[in-house]
């Protein structure tokens, strides 16, 4: 019988992730700050609209760690769900995972913000979304998708010996899910999960679609005003490679201490 892999104590728990959470946000809160900084001091057109460029930075931010905080349990759920007995459940996550990836992320987009107000006022429901939440809301099922066959991915890839055996033990299906299989199955899907993340932040500015003012729908103004492409374009690439480089950094961290919990 195949022996059964305790659930080993993960060097990041609730304080050490709170305190990772918090590192993460004093590191962007003085990245915004740097960036100010040195664009200020540069040639016009970028310096007298720095403040310009670094709201739309923080925007594309907000965007980024709403829709994936929500993608994240969107894709938990319907990863577990993908690996469920109950066939019916699998087919509805499986048609909507196969709509998510079967469509272009700027048509969903537009449909939370255009279609979706239509939809809710036939069917009489009082739901009204601006144009933030529509975005996050068209972010946040797409990445969801994603994140859901990674998970499926995940937990397909743990021996299955080891369900059976921890059921063989007396535990119950929860149980054995929440104690033996997700433990192992977090350390190959934290990789994955982490270049979604990184993907979604650059996926964040098809939100400038409907009007949002992330960084490419201001740096597109800000160029159209002044009709200076390129240092515009220039700045826009530089504040993205400062966003996703801290953000690599820390999901790298969390990357390297989930490993460590295998060990």
């Amino acid at each position: 019988m195949t022996a059964v892999k305790p659930a080993r104590r993960t060097p990041i728990g609730g304080a050490a992730l709170l305190l990772w959470l918090l590192g993460a946000a004093v590191a962007f809160y003085l990245l915004f700050l740097l960036i100010t900084l040195v664009l200020r001091r540069v040639p016009d057109p970028i310096g007298p609209n720095a403040d310009l460029f670094v709201e739309a930075a923080r925007t594309t931010l907000y965007l980024t760690v709403a829709s994936g905080a929500i993608g994240l349990v969107v894709g938990a759920l319907a990863g577990l769900a993908r690996t469920s007995r109950f066939a019916p459940l699998r087919w509805v996550v499986g048609i909507y995972i196969w709509l998510i990836r079967g469509t272009p992320l700027l048509l969903q987009i537009l449909f939370a913000y255009n279609a979706l107000p239509l939809i809710f006022q036939a069917l009489h429901l009082p739901v009204q979304l601006n144009d933030f939440w529509s975005a996050v809301l068209a972010l946040s099922l797409n990445v969801g998708a994603y994140n859901a066959e990674v998970v499926r991915a995940g937990i397909q890839a743990v021996p299955r010996g080891q369900a059976e055996a921890a059921r063989s033990l007396g535990l119950s299906g929860s149980q054995t899910m929440l104690s033996v299989v997700m433990p192992q199955a977090l350390r190959i899907v934290v990789p994955p999960l982490v270049n979604n993340l990184i993907a979604l932040l650059k996926d964040s500015s098809l939100a400038s679609v409907i009007g949002i003012l992330e960084l490419v729908n201001q740096g597109g103004r800000i160029a159209s005003s002044t009709f200076q492409f390129v240092p515009v374009y220039i700045t826009l690439g530089a504040v993205y490679l400062a966003l996703t480089t801290v953000l690599t950094l820390f999901t790298d961290q969390l990357e390297r201490r989930v490993q460590v919990a295998g060990r």
